[in-house]
């Protein structure tokens, strides 16, 4: 059963769908560091400028010591070229080439004073080298750091103004997955990928400079296999490219997975689900590794291909140098510095070619994020000047039209008017749109025709937050974050006094089991409220209400999860917390809403009846009917 689901989440063919644009945009996000990014680009110039002229001086040294000994086995008193010309006379023409080539004295043994001074020179070189890399590697990671604190700040900023359709339309742990898991791979990918690639490729350039100063010939012989390389390096990439992709999406689905089963632990438990929620995770699990396996597989070839090509180039250097050398071309310490040169030229591009797995995942993790940051957002708030001014609470809803999607109206028409201080109790069967009346209310979705106005003002031209600040709700479920009873009151009001906290406790009906804990208000309870029982949860967010004293009140299936006494209790608290104030119950218990001042009955998105608890109960109408259900 479980087979044509996972067919659906492998989808390993599909590739990264920009994979230069997203590459560009993620370097476009060092432009705020540009001053550290110039100061890294100038600092890996010199250290590898100067790194590289370190062969070129050790070969000085070889040649310094292989013209001492061959020059000590010559008679002194002779020039060079009448050693040549001996060397012919005899039928040496191999030596007599050799000696062409080299700056020896007859008659003169190995320099070692010079010797000595040219490595001194080459050791201090290499360690301002090796100096001015350490502060390169060091500001890098400094305006990497940076980056990703911006990209986090701008993910974390961005969660908060997508609207609520953005989550109701994705699994949970799909999204944690990329604020975390795709934000944390790419910071890795990114720190590890730009420092090695800006080395790489001004060590590439500055290596190439030195060897053409050598021998056009033999550079020509060292870059006539790059394309190779290159080519093999795109073949390899453009398979691993899509399982890259498929490993984040599959772990995203992964995460979501887990984080269902976790939160829904005791359901999974309760309903014999261990067995299903195991083979699922297995075949979740399964993707991730067969996409991850092969994407790592397949880029693992790119360096050992690559370093088989480069030493192809690298053996027939060492032939035609050995030949140029034996006559004269080039002196043995030249071409012992080009061979180093090879070996410097090959292994930055090894390198580029290690690391384009780690280059590609981190793309593919960075497109996720950047998917997120390009979600449709809000609609957004007036620009102009707010009313902070607080009326009396009158809420009319003036032909509301909403559909969560198109042609599947859930609101029709709808219309009504909650007077100042008055209580409106919404009843229905499951799916009538009461919950969803309350959504548009919040302005959690928007409407797409009619009005809804709050003390006669559009609340489409108020801000949200001032909307939502003259609201206090209390949703069926319930919502504790890791914390003490405590600060999951005060909450509701972030300047609120001690003593407000417990006044609203004991408004709801806290404060009296409260004192049966061992730490009293200072108890932690767990982020899912695990620790206490639902109905002293709801209690607790109802309390949190109560602090807000807000202007109007909406409480959604608000007792449902408590008991018969503690609902009275309840009751008599919401009766106290409703004085004044317009409030909308969403209930089931009809007995909770005995006492509205308007009661409205909802079916497929409309109002059936209204009026009050008598009045509905005198028609023999749908009320009526739930009554006696």
């Amino acid at each position: 059963m479980t087979r044509p689901m996972r067919s659906v989440l492998t989808t390993p063919n599909e590739p990264t769908r920009d994979f230069r644009g997203t590459a560009v945009r993620l370097l476009k996000r060092l432009t705020p560091q540009r001053g550290l990014t110039l100061t890294v680009l100038s600092l890996g110039a010199v250290g590898v400028a100067i790194g590289v002229i370190g062969p070129r001086i050790l070969g000085h040294a070889t040649d310094l010591l292989f013209n001492g000994v061959i020059g000590r086995q010559l008679p002194a008193g002779i020039t060079k070229e009448q050693a040549i010309e001996a060397a012919r006379a005899r039928g040496d023409t191999t030596f007599a080439d050799l000696l062409s080539g080299m700056n020896v004295v007859p008659g003169r043994g190995v320099d070692f004073d010079a010797v000595g001074r040219t490595l001194l020179l080459a050791l201090g070189l290499y360690l301002v080298a090796a100096l001015l890399v350490w502060i390169q590697a060091r500001l890098l990671n400094v305006a990497v750091q940076r980056t990703m604190v911006s990209l986090r700040a701008d993910v974390e900023a961005k969660v908060h103004r997508l609207p609520l359709s953005y989550f109701d339309t994705r699994q949970r742990g799909e999204v944690l997955s990329r604020v975390t898991n795709d934000v944390d791979n790419v910071q890795s990918s990114l720190s590890m990928t730009i420092s090695q690639l800006l080395t790489s490729i001004l060590t590439i350039v500055a290596v190439l400079v030195m060897m053409l100063t050598i021998s056009p010939l033999l550079t020509l012989i060292t870059v006539v296999v790059v394309p190779l390389s290159l080519f093999a390096t795109r073949v390899i990439a453009r398979r691993s490219q899509r399982l890259f992709v498929a490993q984040w999406r599959n772990t995203g689905r992964l995460n979501a997975h887990i984080e269902e089963t976790y939160s829904g632990f005791t359901v999974v438990k309760t309903f014999g689900h261990r067995a299903l929620a195991e083979e699922r995770f297995r075949d979740l699990n399964d993707d991730v590794y067969q996409a991850g396996f092969g994407a790592q597989f397949l880029s693992g070839l790119v360096a050992p291909v690559t370093g088989f090509i480069g030493n192809i180039s690298y053996v027939a250097v060492a032939v035609v140098g050995g030949l140029q050398v034996a006559t004269g071309q080039i002196t043995l310490g030249s071409i012992q510095a080009f061979i180093q040169y090879v070996r410097q030229f090959n292994q930055p591009l090894t390198q580029v070619a290690s690391m384009y797995n780690t280059m590609q995942s981190g793309i593919a993790s960075a497109e996720r994020v950047f998917d997120l940051l390009d979600a449709d957002e809000e609609t957004p708030d007036p620009t102009g000047p707010t009313d902070g001014r607080r009326g009396a609470g009158r809420v009319e809803f003036d032909h509301i039209e909403f559909a969560y999607r198109p042609g599947t109206p859930v609101i029709s028409d709808l219309s009504l008017v909650a007077e100042p201080g008055s209580t409106v109790a919404i009843v229905g069967p499951t799916g009538a749109g009461k919950t969803t009346l309350v959504n548009l209310l919040m302005r959690f979705y928007e409407v797409d025709s009619g009005r809804i106005l709050l003390d006669g003002v559009d609340i489409a031209s108020l801000s949200r937050r001032d909307l939502r600040s003259r609201i206090g709700m209390v949703l069926q479920d319930t919502w504790l974050f890791g914390g003490t009873i405590y600060d999951n009151i005060a909450y509701g009001k972030p300047d609120c006094t001690p003593d407000e906290v417990v006044a609203a406790a004991r408004a709801a009906h806290v404060d009296r089991f409260v004192h049966t804990l061992p730490d009293g208000y200072d108890t932690v309870v767990n982020d899912d409220g695990g620790n206490i029982s639902a109905g002293e949860k709801q209690l607790i967010t109802i309390a949190r209400a109560v602090l807000a004293q807000p202007d109007l009140l909406i409480l959604d299936e608000a007792t449902s999860s408590v008991d018969t006494r503690t609902e009275l209790l309840i009751q008599q608290a919401m009766a106290e917390l409703r004085r004044d104030r317009t409030s909308f119950i969403i209930a089931h218990r009809l007995s909770t809403i005995r006492d509205a001042d308007q009661i409205l009955v909802m079916e497929a998105g409309q109002i059936v009846e209204r009026g009050t608890h008598a009045e509905l109960l005198e028609r023999h109408g749908e009320y009526w009917a739930m009554t006696r259900a």
